[in-house]
């Protein structure tokens, strides 16, 4: 089987362990950085970096710019860990195409649980799956994104977003349902999290983005020919 590589930031000795510990335990290989320009230098150096758990506050570079510059050359999932809590600290973060956002404290098993359900789904290689719908068509084994011929950069969770929608096709769908299915665990953030991402990807569609309808007090839904 094969041994993802995670790549652990934080400038904090003790919290770099532990999550090192759960992760080992868990079946990873992990390396370490202690501070923004050494993960950025490992990360470059390695190449197979399946996962990024990327702290924000650190001296010398913070998370957010480190996350800025990882994602100007890949897609590689990035949880971020946080202190903080406030709205618009996650709203950075997701803005610059962090998948996950995990307040401090925070439980270990719970870490390694998120960790296992984005590479199960960013890594789920079976054969070819294509899903078309009003010029849109989603491979989802070359997790690409064309939109009438055109080919459309998302973020990893902005293809999983788009992939639900297209699966669940003129079916009403509450926020609740999206985050428990596209976040694939039991989420206890705010909802407008799905709202944020959907206005991403509604700007990402042009035109097309208007085929995400809006249900005023529930949540949303895909129709193409509605």
């Amino acid at each position: 089987m094969e041994r993802f590589k995670i790549l652990v930031v934080d400038d904090e000795t003790r919290m770099r362990k532990l999550v090192r510990d759960f992760l080992v335990r868990s079946g990873y290989d992990v390396v370490e950085a202690g501070d923004g320009n050494q993960a950025l230098d490992i990360f470059f150096e390695k190449k197979d970096i399946a996962l990024v758990i990327l702290d924000v506050m650190m001296p010398v570079m913070d998370g957010y710019a480190v996350c800025r510059e990882i994602r100007s050359y890949s897609k590689v999932p990035i949880i971020m860990l946080t202190a903080k809590s406030e709205e618009r600290d996650e709203l950075m973060g997701f803005q610059l195409g962090v998948d996950e956002y995990i307040s401090k404290p925070f439980s270990p098993k719970i870490l390694v649980a998120r960790v296992e359900a984005i590479l199960r789904r960013t890594n789920q290689l079976e054969a070819e799956q294509k899903l078309e719908s009003g010029g849109i068509v989603i491979n989802k084994s070359a997790h690409s994104v064309t939109i009438d011929n055109k080919s459309v950069e998302l973020s990893y969770k902005e293809f999983e977003l788009l992939s639900y929608f297209l699966e669940n096709e003129g079916i009403a769908l509450s926020r609740e349902k999206i985050l428990n299915n596209v976040w694939d665990y039991d989420y206890f953030g705010d909802a407008r999290t799905i709202d944020t991402h959907v206005k991403k990807l509604r700007n990402k569609m042009g035109e097309k983005g208007e085929l995400i309808k809006t249900i005023w007090g529930m949540g949303y839904k895909f129709e193409a020919n509605g």
